[in-house]
This record gives C-alpha cells, structure tokens and sequence, in this order.
C-alpha cells in the first residue's frame, strides 16, 4: 500500500524543485522507481503550426544518442486529433495505459523514433488552468504492463508536472529572449560601428587634431563638450569617444534636446512615477537611467530649459537623478557627453544658460572644424559616400567621377558641412545614370568664406535678437511713437498692449524712456507711455 498524500507531497517537492528539467526528470525517475517499474521518462510537447511532436527532454535509459530538443512529425490522423484536443482536452485520456507505443496513432512516431516500438507506457496529459499544455510519458522498456493502480498513482501528479513543464517554458522563452536581445545588441553595436567608424572618415588629415584629441579623453570618464556648426559630425565623434572607452559595452543613449517638448523633458531624461501625472500609467525608466553604466550624449544641449540645467547639474555633481513623481535618489554611473553648434558664451551673457554648467561641461571641450577648413577631407568623404549610398540604393556598379568634379566641389563653401556634402553626393547619385557624376548644380565658385550667424566668435543673432532690431527699426520710422495710426504697433499689426509687453519683455526702451528720433520727432501722447 502506498501513502497517496506522502508519495504526492515528496514527488511534488522533486518535480517543482528546480527549471532544469533534466534535473527534475532524473530526481523525480529514482524516486518513482520505488513504486512504478519505470525504466524511463520523457516530456513531450505539441506545435500545431509545425504538426510536430518535440521532445522536451527525458531521462532514464533512452538511449544516448538522442538530442534533446527534438522534433518528431506527427501523421495526418494523430495531427488531426492533437488539434482536437487544444480545444477540447478530453479527446486524450487524463491517464493513458499502452501495453505497446506502438498501440496508439499518437505514441507511435515517438515509439518508432526511439526505436522501442514494444515497450509500454502510461501517458499524462498534462493540463493546467484547463489549458492542455504536453504529455509525460513513463516507459518500460522490457514491456511490462502497468496496472490501474499505477495509473491511479501517476495520475495524482498532473497538476505539479504541468506547472512544472510551464514554468520550464517561460523560462526558455525568457532564455531566448535575452539571446535574441544580446544578439541584437551586438549587431547595433557592429551597425554604430560601421556607421561612426572605428576609422573615421578623414581622421588623418583634416580631424588629425580632433581624434588626438579623443584618443586623449576616451579613457576617462570626464565630461565632454563637443563644439561646431551643424553638419560636422558631432554625433558620430561622441560614437568614437564611447567606443574607444571602457564603457564600449555599456549603453550608448543619444538625446536630442531640441527636439523633446519642454512639457516632456523630465520625464523623458529622468524618468516618473506611476501616477506623478495625467497618463502616467506606469513606472517610466528615464534615458540617464537607461545609459546607467554607460554614455549619455546630450545633443543640442543649448536647447535645455533652466529647470533641467539644474537638474543635470546635480547629475554632474552627485551622480544622482530623481523621477518625476519620485522620492527617493537614484545613483547612476554615466559619462555625459555634450554638444552644440550654438554660442554657449553669448547665451551666458543672456542668462539663458547657467554659469555652473556650462563650466561643469566644458572639462574638456573638442571644437569640430568646418568642412570649408579642411578642404582636404573631399576627395576621401565623396569616395566613402558614393560607395555607400550606391550600396544603399542597389547600384550594380559605382560611378565614376566627371573631370574637375573634386575642383568644383573644393571651391564650394559647404555651409552645411559633411552632411550637405553626404546629400550632394545622394543627389548626384540619383541624377546620373550611368554617367559620371559632375556636381554641376552648385552655382559659380565663391571665395567668399562665409560664417555662420550664430558661431562662437562671432555676433550672435538669436529668433530674439533679430525680433529686437526689426522693433527697433520700425520705432525708427515712426519716432518712438508705439500707438496710433502712424505707431509702430500699427505697423506691426499688432495690439499696443501686446507690443508693450513683448518690448518690456525685450528690453527695449518706448515712451519717455525711448531715444528714437526722425527728421521730425514725435512726440507720444501721455496715454502711450509707460
């Protein structure tokens, strides 16, 4: 006789016990030899999309030349009925006793597959949550029957071998996720790479001093701040510092700072709390949270309103960031890399950027030369990118270049650096057909060496400044006079209350406090000052 209760409790303690199925079978196969003749177990799931029978794994005496997982197709007939039994599981026994696998429709193909057609079983269907979810099998091979009360007894452990064999899927699932994930990881790291370049375009001539420079910084876990006109590859530099850094495994996490709305900045940068506002659904990681352990490249950083340069001045300082919503500090142990094309010393001047900061950034700043001052660089980018977009766009063959189309291109100014260049290149590309490329469409060379408006070193001339000299122009004309017919607000198509304030807002002085004078001064009316 048999204590039902302690024979269950001990074999679901086995069978429970561990995800490793193997381990499981194999611990569970000696205990169950003390009240079943079993020679062997194996557990077995069905894949209607393939029609397949897989063999999760067994133990015991199967034989060892069997490679767990395998796949066993299943005839017509025994597909047919397996599909039945996904929608109505009573189309299986709960306890099935074969005197021969090769009995049944459903245990043949596994009987055949492990050559042991003879052999008799008692088979489970195992079910969970009225799921039907596989089968085990228990298997003697010299033929011996089972009796009632065998079944009776392995019938007892459906619900802890279900559990069992569902726990061991997730967790394969869980298993082939993350080597998916690592997979995918790796070849975005391959793609950074080939996209930034472990030799950069241009690295030996004109970016000489530059990649010195990050050859220099990359060791270290300094900030830095890389400055230059838009289109100069800023981007793709901080690549080459991540990569050449001890944190090149680690996440790589771009933002682009202007191009966030200001209502989702810190929740995008810090993370919230479920809960901390309207739509917040869940917990959110932020992006200093994500690059935790590796870099964090701020692009547009003059794009950061006053409230989130403190905060990522604390980042800076004590390496901690709050949620929105939050409590509670979290540490993070990033490397902040930044950069802008804008003049961070004028927006200084402006109070539009914190002193704090902006000298908190500038540990180690790299200042990214235009394309117009290394002209040299040309011949080599326009080679690069001819060869890689005419991949991208399935060219049997790379075109060649039209006489004197380097000159043409050396002549140029390029105010939009190497991605005007990259997009010339495109363009050209498009165009040709199977000719030679000319670059034709740039107009007469100029020697005119042009600047940006807004580049350190020069005037700045921000949306503000230029809105300033338009007011002030216009209040020139009319001789300070803001309301009225012949006013400045008049001109301007704008209500004098409104004008006052964007003026208040400006600094710019009206009424009596104003200097503007005409040919004919005029005088505002008491009503229209200040």
């Amino acid at each position: 006789m048999v204590d039902e209760n302690q024979f269950f409790r001990e074999a679901t303690l086995k069978i429970c016990g561990s995800l490793e199925i193997e381990k499981t079978l194999t611990n569970f196969l000696s205990y169950l030899r003390q009240f079943i003749p079993a020679h062997a177990l194996c557990m077995l799931i069905y894949d209607p999309g393939l029609g397949v029978i897989e063999l999760v794994t067994g133990a015991g005496e199967l034989g060892k030349n069997i490679v767990f997982p395998s796949r066993i197709p299943m005839p017509l007939a025994a597909k047919k009925t397996l599909d039945d039994a996904r929608t109505n599981p009573g189309r299986i026994p709960h306890v099935d006793m074969l005197d021969r696998l090769s009995d049944s429709e459903l245990s043949r193909p596994s009987g055949n597959f492990f050559n042991i057609p003879d052999a008799s079983a008692l088979v489970l269907r195992l079910e969970l949550e009225e799921r039907w979810i596989g089968f085990l099998s228990v298997l003697n091979l010299d033929g011996e029957k089972f009796t009632q009360a065998q079944a009776d007894l392995m019938g007892l452990l459906n619900e802890p071998f279900a559990i069992a064999l569902s726990n061991y899927l997730q967790h394969r699932q869980v298993l082939q996720l993350k080597d998916l994930i690592a997979d995918e990881n790796r070849y975005l790291h391959e793609e950074i790479k080939g996209q930034a370049g472990d030799e950069i375009v241009g690295a030996g001539f004109g970016l000489r001093r530059v990649m010195d420079m990050v050859r220099q910084v990359a060791p270290l876990a300094s900030p830095v701040l890389l400055l230059g006109e838009t289109g100069t590859g800023k981007e793709i530099i901080a690549t080459a510092i991540h990569n050449l850094s001890p944190r090149k495994n680690a996440p790589f996490i771009k933002v682009n700072c202007g191009a966030i709305p200001e209502t989702l900045m810190d929740s995008e940068l810090f993370g919230h709390e479920k809960g901390a506002f309207t739509g917040a659904l869940s917990q959110k990681r932020g992006r200093f949270e994500r690059a935790n352990g590796g870099t964090i490249f701020l692009d547009e950083i003059g794009e950061l309103t006053s409230g989130v340069q403190v905060r990522l001045l604390r980042v800076l300082q004590e390496k901690e960031i709050e949620r929105v919503g939050g409590t509670e500090p979290i540490h993070v142990d990033i490397r902040v890399i930044a950069a802008t094309h804008r003049n961070l010393e004028s927006m200084l001047a402006e109070g539009k950027f914190r002193e704090d900061l902006y000298f908190r950034l500038k540990v180690f700043p790299i200042l990214i030369p235009p394309l117009r001052d290394r002209l040299a660089d040309i011949p080599i980018l326009v080679q690069y990118f001819m060869q890689r977009k005419a991949r991208e766009m399935g060219l049997m063959q790379i075109p060649t270049l039209a006489p004197k189309a380097i000159d043409r291109l050396m002549s140029y100014q390029w105010p939009g650096n190497v991605r005007e260049l990259q997009n010339a290149v495109e363009r050209a590309l498009i165009l040709s057909g199977s000719r030679p490329l000319e670059f034709d469409d740039f107009g007469e060379p100029s020697n005119k060496k042009e600047r940006p408006l807004d580049w350190p070193g020069k005037d700045s001339l921000p949306l503000d400044d230029v809105i300033s000299r338009h007011i002030m122009r216009v209040l020139e004309m009319t001789g300070g006079q803001v309301a009225g017919r012949n006013g400045a607000a008049h001109l301007l198509k704008l209500n004098p209350s409104t004008f006052r304030q964007k003026m208040r807002r400006l600094h710019i002085p009206f009424g009596r406090k104003g200097k503007f004078l005409s040919s004919s001064p005029r005088k505002e009316k008491t009503g229209n000052t200040m």
